[in-house]
């Protein structure tokens, strides 16, 4: 196993397009790290650099305490895992598996073992005789899987290996890779634009977004736990991207005293955590954040809210557990959810709900930082 320390890296394809920007970070030893994007962000080009698969414009790699910047994609110790699979068609499983392993003359006593142990782990005994045209998509990621793991490498690289997969079946490979991952305790990166994803399989998020042409702005907005993610976003960048439904971000002010939020024709009493900043805000205009689970029907909340807002409904989505209502209020559409869909709002309908005040954000429209 290995770390992986990124400092300062830049990738410049010419002068005028830069894809990475004065980008630094430590993954840990044993770590799931999870980078996060929309397309054009430039996270799966991070994950070919640490693979040797693109050079590096500026700056430093280094996987454990060598250098990498110019060494061979082969001579790294990596292990890639491709959104395509990328198997033999006329290679059975097993040698599919194998194959890697037959290349760098591994002993085939050696060979036979770490193949069994592979297919023990992913469930592919069973297919071992088997072609990949014989298997499911499921399946067939496992074999890539299994290609990886017979490396026992110091470092797995996954770009966005369950994309092609259906619904049901990427909520069961997520699990997989995540047991997985703890079982092997390798230090893995995994590249994804699905939030549930990232979620749900990081140790830690690195949430980037595309560079753009000021050289002040750089890809990574914030790297966190997921619950500090989404707790806790540390801009705007990260507080619209991460959840879903997504956070709302409406344009607010701060009361002349500090001790409210104007928005939307409604006074929400400032929360505890901004009530310093505020202060030094007052009478200024910010950014307020309210997840839609904070907006919810009066007889549904199991939280106090003396706040209520009112506007007319747009688009009700019901997704049977719950629904998601889209409402307008004064020009700025807000996001709700009803835990229950036995009297569904219809479009047109005037709604009023209640917000909790205490889970607000706040943010400075300028810099785009979280107000601290």
């Amino acid at each position: 196993m290995a770390s992986i320390t990124l400092d300062r890296i830049v990738k410049a394809y010419t002068p005028e397009v830069t894809v990475i920007r004065d980008l630094s970070l430590e993954i840990r030893d044993g770590e799931f790290m999870v980078f996060v994007g929309p397309s054009g962000c430039g996270k799966s080009t991070v994950l070919r650099m640490i693979a040797g698969l693109e050079t590096i414009t500026s700056g430093t790699m280094k996987i454990g305490d060598r250098v990498v910047n110019d060494v061979h994609p082969k001579d790294r110790d990596i292990a890639m895992v491709f959104q395509s699979y990328a198997l033999y068609p006329h290679m059975t499983v097993y040698d599919n598996i194998a194959f890697g392993l037959q290349i760098r003359k591994i002993p085939d006593a050696e060979i036979k073992s770490r193949v069994q142990q592979a297919a023990d782990t992913l469930g592919l005994n069973a297919f071992l005789d088997r072609k990949p045209k014989a298997l499911s998509g499921g399946q067939r990621q496992r074999v890539a899987l299994g290609r990886a793991i017979v490396r026992n490498p110091s470092v797995f690289l996954f770009d966005e290996p369950l994309s092609n997969l259906d619904a049901e079946l990427r909520v069961h490979m997520r699990a997989e890779l995540s047991k997985l991952q703890r079982s092997l305790k390798t230090t893995t990166v995994y590249v994804t634009h699905d939030q549930v994803e990232a979620m749900t399989m990081g140790h830690r998020i690195a949430v980037l977004r595309p560079c753009g042409k000021d050289p002040s702005v750089g890809n990574l907005t914030q790297c966190a736990t997921p619950m500090e993610i989404y707790d806790a976003p540390a801009n705007l960048f990260t507080a619209g991207f991460m959840g879903t439904p997504k956070m709302n971000l409406v344009k607010a002010t701060i009361s002349d005293d500090g001790a409210d939020v104007l928005a939307c024709g409604t006074r929400l009493p400032v929360s505890p955590p901004f009530r310093d900043a505020a202060r030094r805000f007052k009478g200024k205009d910010v950014v307020l954040g309210i997840r839609p689970e904070h907006i919810g029907a009066a007889h549904e909340i199991d939280w106090h809210s003396d706040t209520s807002i009112t506007g007319t409904v747009e688009i009700p989505e019901p997704l049977g557990h719950e629904v998601i209502v889209h409402f307008q209020v004064q020009g700025q559409t807000i996001s709700g959810r009803l835990r229950s869909h036995a009297s569904l709002p219809a479009q047109g309908d005037p709604i009023t709900l209640q917000v909790r005040t205490e889970a607000m954000h706040l943010f400075d429209p300028v810099s785009e930082q979280r107000l601290s």
